[in-house]
């Protein structure tokens, strides 16, 4: 087996950097693990960092924030519920490949919020590859999976059915109640139905003062953020059969609903609402509905000696909706008044393969395919008109990849990528198509240490159109867009102590070519989507974490800059960083058991460093400096002896009542020429006191 006394588990995360098979590996290393933790927690597993199974149900996350923020080289910006917003290394979703139980969630609906919207408690794990280190998934930032909770890992032993209810609140988020009933019919076949409801509240800010960019507070506003309160929510029904102890099928449906009286901007901050409608007097609040229909069949086997195949056939439909009728409150818009829906469906199956061959020389291969099509339609019905588009493309890949281990500590890792991509939309009707390949060499110098070096060529093409605005309807023919291409290139090492100290760190450089900017000068005079020269984004991440006995402890820093060398057309943007760039970021965790008590306890606390004014893609225009932070989480949780199945969990989130936002939230002050100055600032909740009791039976 590949490295054979090293501790698979790193195998699988430093060293196969999270690719698909890599994956399966990790979770058949850790079910064993996760046997030892409460069943309902969620296990983050990042390429950044070694984390020794933890169980993450202390933090109470009821944001994708509450997870993946204290990984180096992530973060997630956006407080809003319609603006869960993953960054790696500075680079936003839409260059992230991200999947739910392999269903694809990549869909450009509106450049105001995220393209991911899930609640994080019904999630069995989190696997994140920072940066693209594996020719399996493409993309040009890294990829993040999404695995949603089984019935037979929540059964307790000879249990047949169980079911859980769990209630949560807060003091300054709103709460939620979830239901969950599972169990088997008979020995091959085993059901789950979730259901979970979130009532959000509009929240206080840290220090309870809603200040503009002068640090002033707003006239009209109590320190309380408009535009947040709403329902979501997420209801899932899972169906498996094991067909024989080789093979097995799930068929899986989710509804994501989000609808309330929201912000029309959910990545903006209060400010700017109130700039923009005080100007067109028009409402703070419009309605507004997200739902998100997810299908998806799951078919796993093994086969051979060691050999595995996991197919997924899956089709996600989106659709925002809004209620813009309120522009009839100003007659200077009247026109504008209408109901706006954009739908974007994604489609598709992926198939991935390993096999692993004996002898001197050992070969872990993985092989698949990935076929995904895109389709977005948009309907404005306004009183004198109704406007429509729609746009597609379909993309085909191909790949493989073999690990090839010579019995002596050295491994090398080639793979190959075809990306194929047919695409039909107002920008451009043509198709795109490349070949890229990835090597990777790594050492094990001992039972201990592993150091690898690795390489993997990038490509993506030309996105469809932002499917709210109009999915194309707007935007401006550029037929000789091209698509982007670059490389990822890393070192990295991994060092665990048989005395429970674990060191790791990883230095890269990302280049992309022909980077397509949506925002780029026009010859019409507007902006359109062109490629405007090259960026690079180079940086690294380090951690440290220490355990002994009942006592945890990690320690991990982060640096990423990036900068355009523009073409010569856009000489203006040169020298421009990503605006999702964040300042260097620094976390650290303790936690420690009492188990004597059932008790358990975390602290957290995060620092990130400002970012200088400067030249940006998509900032903000005035000023576009962010501001430094620091907050701290703290979280207890307690299953009193006396009742088998009761848990609770009570916490703070920013203890100390921090004033911040995230640096991949919109941030910095722009300038309007019918607004005046924009205050961007995506206010983060203030501090914020949980509770939440669980029973499962």
């Amino acid at each position: 087996m590949l490295f054979k006394r090293f501790n698979k588990s790193v195998v699988a995360l430093a060293v196969m950097s999270l690719s698909s098979s890599a994956a399966v590996l990790a979770d058949d290393v850790k079910d064993e693990e996760i046997e030892k933790l409460s069943v309902w927690g969620t296990e983050v597993r990042s390429s950044s960092l070694y984390i020794q199974g933890s169980d993450l149900a202390d933090k109470q996350a009821d944001h994708i924030s509450d997870l993946l923020r204290t990984l180096p080289g992530v973060d997630v910006g956006g407080a809003h519920s319609l603006n869960q917003r993953i960054t790696i290394r500075g680079m936003d979703d839409k260059d992230l490949k991200i999947t739910i139980d392999g269903a694809s969630q990549n869909s450009y609906m509106y450049h105001h919020m995220g393209n991911l919207q899930i609640h994080a408690d019904i999630l069995k794990s989190v696997d994140v590859e920072v940066g693209s280190n594996s020719i399996i998934n493409g993309g040009l930032g890294g990829a993040v999976r999404f695995k949603t909770k089984n019935a037979r890992e929540l059964l307790k032993p000879e249990q047949n059915f169980g079911g859980r209810v769990q209630v949560n609140t807060s003091t300054n988020s709103g709460s939620n109640f979830s239901l969950t009933g599972y169990g088997v019919v008979n020995d091959s076949v085993d059901f789950l139905g979730y259901y979970n409801a979130v009532n959000s509240d509009n929240y206080d800010v840290g220090g309870g003062k809603i200040t503009d960019f002068e640090g002033n507070v707003i006239e009209g506003t109590d320190g309380t953020v408009r535009g947040l309160e709403g329902k979501v929510s997420d209801a899932l029904v899972k169906f498996g059969w094991d067909i024989n102890e080789n093979q097995r099928i799930q068929l899986s449906y989710e509804s994501y609903q989000d609808e309330g009286d929201y912000s029309y901007r959910p990545d903006m901050g209060l400010a700017t609402d109130l700039a923009i409608t005080n100007s067109l007097k028009v409402p703070l609040l419009w309605p507004t509905e997200f739902t998100r229909d997810t299908l998806t069949l799951n078919y796993e086997l093994l086969w051979g000696d060691d050999s595995s195949l996991d197919v997924v056939a899956f089709s996600n439909v989106s659709e925002l909706y809004r209620d813009e009728s309120g522009y009839a409150e100003n007659p200077a818009f009247a026109a504008w008044a209408g109901l706006v829906t954009g739908e974007a469906t994604n489609s598709g199956f992926n198939i991935i393969g390993s096999s692993s061959v004996e002898g001197d020389i050992t070969h872990e291969l993985t092989y698949g395919i990935d076929v995904i099509k895109y389709e977005t339609d948009y309907q404005g019905k306004y009183s004198a008109s109704t406007d429509v588009s729609s746009e597609e493309s379909t993309n085909k890949s191909l790949f493989i990849q073999d690990i090839i281990d010579f019995g002596n500590g050295f491994t090398v890792t080639p793979g190959a990528r075809i990306d194929s991509l047919d695409i039909d939309s107002v920008v451009v009707d043509e198709s795109f198509s490349e070949v890229s390949f990835s090597l990777a060499a790594a050492y094990q110098f001992n039972q201990n240490l592993l150091v690898k070096l690795s390489s993997t060529e990038l490509f993506k093409g030309p996105e469809l159109g932002e499917v709210f605005t109009g999915a194309g309807l707007y935007d401006t023919a550029n037929n000789d867009i091209k698509a982007e291409t670059g490389e990822n290139t890393e070192l990295s090492f991994t060092y665990q102590s048989d005395n429970n100290i674990a060191l790791g760190g990883t230095y890269f450089v990302t280049n992309i070519d022909n980077y397509i900017y949506d925002y780029a000068s026009s010859p019409t005079g507007r902006y359109w989507k062109d490629n405007v020269g090259a960026v690079e984004i180079k940086g690294f991440e380090v951690y440290a974490g220490y355990n002994h006995d009942n006592f945890s402890s990690q320690i991990t820093y982060s640096s990423a800059e990036s900068e355009l060398e523009a073409n010569s057309s856009y000489q203006d943007l040169d020298g421009a960083r990503l605006d999702r760039e964040q300042g260097d970021t620094l976390s650290a965790e303790i936690g420690y058991q009492l188990p004597d008590y059932n008790l358990s306890l975390h602290w957290e606390v995060m620092h990130v460093s400002g970012v200088d004014d400067g030249l940006s893609l998509d900032g903000a225009t005035k000023n576009n400096a962010k501001e430094d932070f620091s907050i701290q989480n703290i979280q207890a949780r307690w299953e009193p002896e006396a009742v088998e199945g009761l848990t609770v969990i009570a916490g703070v989130d920013n203890l100390f009542d921090e004033f911040y936002a995230s640096q991949s939230s919109r941030t910095g002050l722009s300038t309007h020429p019918r607004f005046g100055d924009l205050y961007l600032l995506d206010y983060e909740p203030g501090r914020n006191i949980k509770a939440t009791v669980s029973y499962s039976f």
